[in-house]
């Protein structure tokens, strides 16, 4: 399984560099989201480590990162993201390598091709961006990845009866979903160049 992951996380990586995600942190208008995301991103990874109750909160907060920062970009955070939860929490290689996957890659890929949907069959506006990407989309990529992970024998630090597992999935989700919708719609009110997906043009019908 490790090795496994390895490949997966390394695939995500190399594909990400083939794009030269660098290159959009020319003229500075991602580099606070992007700093925002190396800094906060690792304690919401570290949470279960954190905290003890009896049911973990593990919040991910890969579909904003992949709303601000566009998947390549957003591939490369993940990376030292996880690297940067094993300085915070007692995690062990092999559960960093967990959870850049199963925090960061596999959602934040799922919430790329669920935009990709929604672009070719809905109306282009910021309702369908804050309430379809955002809110429910986040929700619904993040209880696929851990019905996914289940299914996989992945616990996602979830300790609870395999029975009651995808319910504590499904409302853990809305957690992630709020989080975004909330600061997605801040971002497109107020700081949209934060937002490597917003476009006025396509979202607003902005002349160029």
């Amino acid at each position: 399984m490790t090795l496994l992951n390895l490949s997966l996380v390394s695939a995500a990586l190399l594909a990400a560099l083939a794009f030269r995600p660098w290159r959009q942190l020319a003229g500075g208008a991602l580099l606070s989201p992007l700093l925002a995301a190396l800094v906060i991103t690792p304690w919401l990874w570290a949470l279960p480590w954190l905290h003890h109750m009896p049911i973990q909160l593990q919040l991910s907060g890969a579909c904003l990162v992949l709303l601000a920062l566009g998947w390549p970009l957003a591939m490369l955070v993940f990376g030292v993201v996880a690297l940067a939860t094993g300085w915070i929490a007692p995690v062990t290689p092999a559960e960093q390598l967990d959870m850049a996957l199963w925090l960061g890659v596999v959602p934040a890929t799922l919430a790329l091709g669920l935009g990709w949907v929604l672009r070719r069959t809905l109306p282009h506006n910021l309702f369908v961006y804050i309430l379809g990407r955002a809110f429910l989309g986040t929700a619904a990529c993040l209880f696929a990845n851990g019905a996914l992970a289940q299914w996989t024998g992945h616990a996602l630090n979830i300790a609870v009866d395999p029975e009651l597992a995808l319910v504590a999935r499904w409302l853990i989700a809305w957690g992630d979903a709020i989080m975004t919708g909330m600061v997605t719609a801040v971002c497109v009110a107020f700081r949209p160049q934060w937002l490597a997906t917003w476009s006025d043009r396509l979202y607003l019908h902005a002349p160029k």
